[in-house]
């Protein structure tokens, strides 16, 4: 019983994973913000969610500590770039009502212990992968945990950058999982390390471009659609 499930996911895994691969590229060539964008960019999340969760569960039962990890941390990284689309009324600060949500704070401590174990289990065991996520994913939730705890304004554009990296991310991390996995002729650790090295260089130009366009005084909205979510319409948006 327990094989014929562990099977299934595993279908259910690799499914997921082929439509997440595909449709990020799409969500990226559209208008950004514009219907298609929202559109393929949710067939992603929820690409990824499935992906990582049924990665995560069959990791579980195997006893295969990458896709363990891979699946923990694109599983955190796309909920992590979904929840920042929820967050532009951070912007207006907490002196004009705006707060973070509990779901946030929730999501922010679990990454928290998650990926403090992940990276002492890598210290401990000398494990290549659990040192490189755990140490990313601790100086990604103490970054979220520092903009949770802003008492002022976020910075105009921030949920902006964080929805690109989480979602990038989200991304970099499923193409690792399949290469290391599935790509015997790349010698290790590269198969485990190119998709960093080819996405994140563009991922920082285009945050560093968005930053100085913010920094001029233009905002989100002035460079694509934005669209308030009906939960934080009672504040005036600003950035």
């Amino acid at each position: 019983m327990l094989a014929t499930l562990l099977q299934y996911t595993r279908y259910l895994h690799i499914a997921a994973g082929f439509i997440g691969f595909f449709v990020a590229p799409v969500a990226l060539a559209v208008r950004k913000g514009g219907p298609a964008h929202r559109r393929w960019g949710l067939v992603f999340f929820w690409a990824m969610v499935v992906a990582g969760s049924t990665a995560i569960f069959n990791a579980s039962f195997k006893g295969m500590t990458f896709l363990l990890l891979t699946g923990i941390f694109s599983l955190y990284l796309a909920l992590f770039g979904y929840r920042s689309l929820y967050q532009k009324h951070l912007a207006v600060g907490r002196a004009a009502g705006a707060r973070p949500a509990l779901a946030d704070w929730l999501l922010a401590g679990a990454g928290l212990l998650i990926f403090s174990g992940t990276l002492g289990y890598g210290v401990m065991a000398g494990v290549v992968p659990s040192l490189v996520f755990g140490l990313i994913g601790m100086l990604l939730t103490g970054r979220q945990l520092a903009g949770l705890r802003r008492r002022g304004p976020w910075p105009a554009g921030q949920w902006l950058l964080n929805h690109m990296s989480g979602f990038v991310g989200a991304y970099i991390a499923a193409v690792s999982a399949f290469s290391a996995t599935s790509l015997p002729f790349i010698p290790w650790p590269w198969n485990f390390l190119w998709p960093t090295l080819v996405f994140v260089p563009p991922l920082v130009w285009v945050s560093r471009s968005y930053k100085a366009r913010f920094a001029q005084g233009q905002r989100p909205a002035d460079v694509l659609e934005v669209r308030i979510q009906p939960a934080t319409a009672q504040v005036i948006y600003k950035g």
